[in-house]
């Protein structure tokens, strides 16, 4: 399949956002908010016909459903979006040399921003939003399961454009087969970054396919270790609202590592989660100070396939660790360098878990649902990066942009 002509149509609308003015965007990005409400019911029919090819009983369901009060929520996001600061034109260095000569380091948009992702059709919006804002066209390529959501939020944000004067082109949707995935992995000379929105294989996938740059996000195996100095109420809290709230998103809790000295703690710790039903694959020593204190039907003894798997379910690991050194080397191997968390009351533990544990975001005493652009007071996000270069954590409107050098002279030459 040949994409050509929509990749230079994105890289054409890329280069005629440098001249939008600031309050023209957050207009266009106001209206779009007002449009998502209007026509919520053209939108919501789209996205039944979407849900009638998914069971109900798929975790990725809850993904995919829009309800009027979520299409509420993406046009008040939208709206956030449009009253934050430009993230455009931003000082980020700058000095005189002694020859004399004016460097200035400013934040300017990467041009094209592609993503591929999965059964989220809010990302639809929110990538245009903070691509618009961050004043880059982008190119989506989302999956099957949500085209007919996607292709009519497309349409609704198309309109906006139109009766704007703005290039349709500044948000160009794929096909949403595997032919155009392979296209827009090599879109070279079109599309400057590259941001893969989904599960561990999509993400695997698109690295080690891509020809353009790409940065990793969304594929999430979080971990709270429950500390000997860990309270018993507290962690009760945050491991059932880091499992329970939401299954489905990247920053689900996956696997629980409790302390030895506190497993006769463990069935108190776990008890929140029975009425969600999660699955508990534990290994002997947890499994055993569980047994009968937790319903035996969501009981499984643990494999090694059970710790390192982010299940996007009801279901998590337990562990039993001998000391915060086991528990940190539990992590640096099974972590995917996303988000990680301690409960604990000593200081000494939380000081060294903090330092020492290698992901993007890492919490004391604080489940790792919090991790999202909008909880961190960034607005909204197109993503958790969990590798380290350009930006680390949730992607909102600075990580959107990268920079140039300006260099003003008064004609000096450089020496021979």
């Amino acid at each position: 399949m040949d994409l050509t002509t929509l990749f230079a149509g994105a890289k054409a609308a890329g280069r005629g956002l440098l001249q939008l003015p600031v309050e023209r965007v957050n207009d266009i990005l106001r209206a779009v908010a007002d449009e998502a409400v209007a026509q919520s019911e053209y939108i919501l029919a789209e996205n039944a016909r979407d849900l009638a090819r998914m069971s109900s009983d798929n975790p990725l369901y809850d993904r995919l459903k829009l309800t009027p009060e979520r299409l509420q929520g993406i046009a008040d996001d939208t709206r956030h979006v449009a009253g934050l600061p430009s993230p455009l034109g931003r000082v980020l260095k700058h000095t005189v040399l002694p020859n004399g000569l004016d460097l200035t380091r400013v934040s300017v948009p990467f041009g094209v921003i592609g993503v591929i992702y999965e059964a989220r059709p809010n990302v639809t919006f929110d990538v245009f939003a903070l691509c618009l804002k961050a004043g880059s066209a982008c190119v989506l390529k989302g999956g099957s399961d949500a085209d007919c959501s996607n292709r009519a939020i497309v349409r609704v944000i198309h309109g906006v454009l139109e009766r704007f004067g703005v290039d349709p082109a500044t948000l160009t949707l794929l096909p949403a087969d595997r032919a155009a995935t392979a296209s827009l992995l090599q879109a070279r000379g079109y599309v400057d970054l590259l941001i893969p929105r989904g599960g561990r294989a999509l993400i695997d996938y698109v690295r080690e396919n891509a020809r353009i740059p790409v940065i990793e996000t969304g594929a999430g195996v979080c971990h709270a270790y429950f500390d000997a100095a860990g309270d018993l109420r507290k962690g009760m809290a945050i491991v059932n609202n880091a499992k329970t709230r939401r299954v489905s998103v990247c920053n689900t809790l996956d696997s629980l590592l409790v302390h030895a000295a506190r497993l006769a703690d463990l069935a108190a710790l776990c008890a929140p989660l029975v009425e969600s039903r999660v699955r508990l694959y534990a290994d002997a020593q947890a499994l055993a100070a569980l047994r009968g204190h937790y319903p035996d039907e969501l009981l499984e003894e643990a494999t090694e396939a059970s710790f390192g798997t982010e299940f996007m379910d009801y279901k998590m690991a337990v562990k039993t660790v001998d000391s915060l050194d086991d528990a940190l080397e539990h992590i640096a191997r099974f972590g995917s360098g996303h988000s990680e968390c301690i409960i604990t009351e000593d200081e000494a533990t939380t000081a060294k878990f903090l330092r020492l544990v290698d992901a993007a975001c890492v919490y004391s005493n604080a489940p790792t649902s919090f991790t999202d652009g909008a909880q961190f007071g960034l607005g909204a996000e197109i993503g958790i990066s969990t590798q380290k270069l350009h930006a680390r954590g949730p992607m909102a409107l600075e990580e959107m942009t990268t920079y140039k050098w300006l260099v003003r002279g008064d004609g000096q030459v450089r020496p021979k």
